[in-house]
């Protein structure tokens, strides 16, 4: 297996929520974390049915554990009940627990127990680069960073799959929406807006639903965790700005296979675009792994659409951005290819510009840094972007 960048080292002392989208690995890392810890995984039909019938089962067993000994429940959501009896083994007997799962999504709409902030919260994302030794920018552009797909040889019926696995268990066995076909219609509309402004209106036409329906869709494919909004940064310091938020994919092979794209070519459109969203992809995980809640992430587009800056990474309380970010697919950049970063930079001098793109070596271009994209990721994950402080912990997490 390869070594995970999170450790949830938290666990000594807090017990915790570990949610990822499906396939990312939860239940390889927990297993290899936590080897003697107690394990429900709730994906066994018998376990299922049983703490489904009796809930208290859960504290009748564990009732026997010594105090401070660790329980892991496995795709926690299917049986929302236990998070009542989880709280009470956690106020009475002391007991540390790790609650993983695909969606709080039916969590938050039972109403089930979310046990009041006595558990921190984590994300598993899929494959970062610093994970893979030998690590292939082409191959992740293809076949996405979900363990099983980016490690296949032909990854396209694995993720035929993974998308068909999702509609029925998610969508169907739930019953989170009336009409399937048009949610269908709508994932591979939402594909043609990913890494674009959301714009409602023109999706619901092409779906043809109302304009309210797709945004439910869209709130479905965030609590799901199929899909993220990146907000727009609002901050106005000399140029009006926009204020609708971008959509991705969690992981960039869906939209590719969602589109029936083969074998992203460089110097194409939807090579760049795959680009920008694998870039994104890495920083979430990121930032998520090293600052937690600390950092958020941003684009940066005036109202006027002249100048545009992919991803900013600011700080959560200030607003103040540490580093903007704008990705090209071209090996050679020129002076134009920097005008964001550089509109972006004289209302915001104290942030560091970078560039992104194919070219072989890092320099300097009108004062901002241009970074061979892989080159950056090592960079990044190095700790060599960020100056990280004791506070910050690291990317162990």
């Amino acid at each position: 297996m390869l070594e995970r960048i999170l450790k949830l080292r938290e666990v000594e002392n807090d017990s915790l929520f570990l949610w990822g989208s499906r396939q990312t690995g939860k239940s390889t890392l927990l297993k290899a974390l936590f080897p003697k810890a107690r394990l429900y995984d709730l994906l066994k039909t018998d376990v299922r049915m049983a703490f489904q019938l009796r809930p208290a089962l859960l504290r009748e067993e564990c009732e026997l554990l010594d105090e401070g000994e660790l329980v892991v429940i496995d795709e926690v959501q299917k049986v929302p009940a236990l998070l009542d009896e989880v709280h009470w083994l956690m106020e009475n007997r002391g007991l540390r627990f790790i609650l993983s799962g695909s969606s709080a999504r039916k969590l938050r709409r039972s109403g089930a127990n979310l046990l009041g902030g006595r558990a921190l919260r984590f994300t598993l994302f899929p494959f970062v680069s610093a994970e893979i030794p030998d690590f292939d920018l082409s191959r992740a552009l293809n076949n996405g960073m979900l363990p099983r797909h980016y490690l296949a040889a032909d990854p396209s019926k694995r993720i035929q799959s993974y998308i068909g696995d999702y509609l029925q268990q998610e969508i169907v066995e739930e019953a989170i929406v009336r009409q399937l076909d048009a949610f269908t219609r709508f994932l591979q509309v939402a594909a043609l807006s990913n890494t674009e402004i959301v714009n409602y209106t023109n999706i619901a036409q092409d779906c043809g639903v109302s304009a309210k329906t797709v945004k439910e869709y869209f709130t479905i494919l965030e609590e799901t965790m199929l899909g993220f909004y990146l907000p727009a940064y609002i901050k106005v310091i000399k140029r009006k700005l926009i204020q609708s938020p971008k959509f991705y994919y969690f992981d960039v092979a869906i939209p590719n296979h969602l589109l029936h794209r083969r074998t992203l070519q460089p110097g194409t459109d939807i090579y760049g675009h795959a680009l920008e969203h694998f870039v994104v992809q890495e920083l979430r995980a990121f930032v998520s792994y090293t600052f937690s809640t600390d950092k958020i992430m941003n684009y940066w587009r005036t109202l006027d659409n002249k100048y545009e800056v992919d991803v900013l990474i600011c700080d959560a309380l200030t607003n103040k951005v540490d580093v903007a970010i704008e990705v090209k697919s071209a090996d050679h950049v020129v002076s134009s290819d920097t005008k964001g970063l550089k509109a972006f930079g004289e209302e915001h001098p104290e942030t560091k510009l970078i560039l992104l793109a194919m070219e072989e070596r890092p320099r300097i271009l009108n004062g901002i840094e241009v970074w061979p994209v892989v080159q950056f990721l090592q960079r990044l994950w190095g700790g060599k972007v960020f100056l990280r402080t004791e506070k910050d912990g690291g990317t162990g997490r």
